[in-house]
């Protein structure tokens, strides 16, 4: 039809393109061409608008010949999102925090969140016709709406997965032919972007024939196809703007008999209203992350609609917020149940409070969620992304599901009273800084900051000359660690100069012209009354912390792909960074304590994150962490321990700490002695091996529960005591 050296392609789609947006009785008038007029009216303002379409190259109509020849009447809709990911721009991605879904993920949330219970009701409903009769008319009744539905992916599995369950019903009732119930115009998106709004229509439309081909057939699926419905199901928009329930409204609130009751109908009653007349309505779906530090103004802007007013701190939360936020609103209204795939981040460190607290003041809660993990996808552009699913509502029942994913992939399932926004089964609580551990360990203190006094720390190549032409100079510098000096064993030098050492430094010039630097440096910032005071020592950090014999040293951002945390021990040489935290002459048995596993979840549980690493915190993290009464042989256990972890280092000097702790290429003696480290420390905790992290964070926040009632309850005494 079209030439072979492709001039004309362009052309001839076009004149399709028209032809199907032109009703058979106009086209005579309209000019359609007579090779167009066999293709049928389409409608559904799919070929509406410009019919403009980009010319092709000769191996652009090739491929076009080729997917032509194919069966797209298997298309798997999933193609449709990957699509949309990898003809998108980096750019594009990252500002609309992009991150497509495949079925498989789809079914984690879609499953709990309802569709687990329409097949438990037809496991009961067996072969009794009246109570296949009232699971397929709530099945039709039943709105699925995603008020973030890109290229609707989410809306066609929840639809395919129900005509599935659908044509089941049929089949047992004998009416195997029967037309659905299901109608499209319950499965309701809005999408920001033009483009994978319009896809999520056709997908649906593509969808719902593709059901009616499977379970009713070719000739009676066609007859029904064409000519399109123009409704439109899918609004463009701005979700965190626009007025849900203007979107997807509930049409009823009249209730004659409760879901759950089902099954308990009296045979003889003529007809069933399910728990509101317009039907039960699900939420779901997969909004755009973004980080707080990387939305745009607008996003900001749209955060700030949702939350200024509500709570303080809404502008450390994460852009999907606003998504649970607005469900949690929408179900204040109507019944519902609403679930999304998320970032992790939301469900760790102060996000916790920040967002949770304002959710479960509407009476929601979580009622299922899905642990970390990882997923994989079929777009080019493949997501890389560690999330959570959250399912919340304000009409629960007694039990909670909690989801959890092994290292080598097997998901269990826990039934449990409660699930906190941490996804750890317990009561909603808040770990909140304190000041100090309420128990015997050491206490840990920031690292030195050299505040604005950036040239009192040097490379060992500018220091040495300095020390071979000054010798006397030597004592005044040390060894300097900051995170990455930690990780890489690889220390900077610094200046470290007490009042005394003073004038000693002015009688070695290259020290006096960097004292001078950082004095010139800190009057400079007039604003800092801190910095105005340390200009006149410019020989000191902002802090002096040293120890006499030992420091232990935790960095203060570690990745996320280590399997313990890379705490180290140096000597009293060493000046420990503001990158990092240290504990001063600490015992021993604090370092295994911080190397165990069972710390490791806890940081990456209550701790904020940098990007995805662990972002370390003294108040936050060490201080919260709760630990049992320790014996004496406890302490000498764990000190034991503590001192294999760095035996089993030893043996692989020089390699550093980034090398040894590559999850790929980690040691096994080294792996071995944290294995005994936790085997040791966890015994201590529970008699045995914890089974998994899901129950090593179970119990820490029971023992913290435990902890804050008990330091409640001793500052509530004492408070009354000194009243007395």
């Amino acid at each position: 039809m079209s030439a072979k050296d492709s001039s004309d392609t362009h052309q001839v789609i076009g004149e399709l393109f028209r032809s199907m947006n032109t009703k058979r009785s106009d086209r005579a008038s309209a000019g359609i061409h007579r090779w167009a007029d066999a293709f049928p009216y389409v409608n559904g303002e799919l070929f509406s608008g410009s019919v403009e379409t980009p010319r092709f190259s000769k191996i652009a109509r090739a491929y076009l010949l080729h997917i032509g020849s194919l069966d797209w009447t298997k298309i798997n809709p999933d193609i449709f999102g990957s699509m949309i990911q990898a003809v998108a721009e980096d750019e594009e991605r990252g500002a609309l925090g992009m991150h497509y879904t495949s079925v498989p993920n789809i079914l984690k949330v879609l499953n709990p969140l309802f569709l687990d219970d329409l097949r438990a009701r037809l496991a009961e409903a067996d072969d009794n016709p009246r109570k296949l009769l009232n699971l397929r008319n709530r099945l039709a009744k039943i709105r699925v709406f995603d008020p973030a539905c890109g290229s609707g992916n989410f809306l066609v599995i929840a639809y395919k997965e129900m005509r599935a369950i659908e044509h089941e019903i049929n089949t047992r009732r004998g009416e195997a032919d029967l037309r659905t119930e299901i109608p499209l115009t319950n499965f309701r998106g809005i999408e920001l972007r033009d483009f994978p709004a319009e896809v999520a229509r056709l997908a649906l439309i593509t969808a719902e024939f593709q059901c009616d081909v499977l379970y009713r057939g070719q000739k009676e699926a066609l007859q029904d196809f064409l000519p399109l419905d123009a409704q439109n199901w899918i609004t463009c928009g701005n979700a965190l703007r626009l007025d849900w329930l203007g979107i997807c409204p509930p049409t009823g609130t009249g209730v004659r008999l409760q879901a759950g009751d089902l099954f308990s109908t009296p045979l003889d009653q003529a007809q069933i209203d399910f728990e509101n007349e317009g039907g039960e309505t699900y939420i779901c779906g997969n909004p755009p992350y973004k980080g707080n530090q990387w939305q745009t103004d607008e996003q900001k802007s749209d955060l700030k609609a949702i939350f200024d007013g509500r709570i303080k701190n809404w502008k450390q939360l994460d852009y999907v917020a606003g998504w649970f936020m607005k469900s949690a609103d929408y179900g204040s209204k109507t019944p519902t149940v609403a679930a999304f795939v998320s970032t992790n981040s939301i469900c760790q460190g102060r996000q916790v409070d920040t967002l949770w607290s304002p959710i479960f003041r509407t009476g929601h809660e979580i009622v299922f969620a899905h642990t970390s993990f990882q997923w994989a996808n079929l777009a080019s552009h493949n997501a890389g992304v560690t999330v959570v699913i959250v399912g919340i509502s304000n009409h629960a029942g007694p039990a909670r599901r909690l989801f959890t994913e092994s290292e080598n992939g097997e998901t269990s399932v826990r039934s449990v009273p409660n699930i906190n926004g941490y996804l750890v089964p317990g009561p909603n609580v808040e770990i909140t800084p304190l000041p100090a551990p309420p128990d015997k360990r050491a206490a840990m203190q920031f690292g030195n900051h050299t505040y604005y006094g950036v040239d009192l720390l040097l490379t060992r190549a500018e220091a040495e000359p300095i020390i071979q032409r000054w010798p006397a100079s030597a004592p005044l510098f040390r060894n300097f660690l900051g995170a990455r000096e930690v990780t890489s064993g690889v220390p900077r030098k610094c200046l470290w100069i007490s009042d005394e050492e003073q004038a000693k430094a002015t009688q070695t010039p290259p020290i006096q012209q960097r004292l001078d630097r950082v004095a010139d440096a800190r009057r400079k910032i007039t604003h800092d009354k801190s910095a105005q005071a340390l200009a006149a020592k410019p020989h000191l950090f902002r802090e002096q912390f040293e120890a006499d014999h030992h420091s232990i040293v935790m960095p203060a951002i570690s990745s996320e792909n280590r399997p313990y945390l890379p705490v180290d021990v140096v000597g009293s040489n060493f000046v420990v960074g503001h990158k990092c935290y240290a504990l001063y002459d600490a015992p021993l048995w604090n370092m295994a304590l911080i190397a165990s596993r069972l710390h490791l979840v806890w940081i990456g549980t209550v701790c904020a994150r940098m990007r995805t690493d662990y972002s370390y915190s003294n108040t936050l993290g060490w201080n919260t962490f709760p630990v049992p009464t320790l014996t004496e042989k406890n302490k000498a256990d764990l000190t034991c321990c503590a001192e294999g972890i760095l035996l089993a280092r030893e043996a692989h000097f020089p390699d550093p700490i980034a090398n040894l702790y590559d999850p790929q290429n980690m040691p096994a003696n080294l792996r071995a002695a944290h294995e005994r480290n936790d085997e040791v420390l966890e015994r201590i905790y529970i008699g045995r091996r914890f089974r998994n992290d899901t129950e090593r964070l179970e119990k820490l926040f029971e023992l913290y529960t435990k902890m804050v009632a008990s330091s409640g309850a001793a500052t509530k005494k004492k408070k009354t005591g000194a009243s007395a």
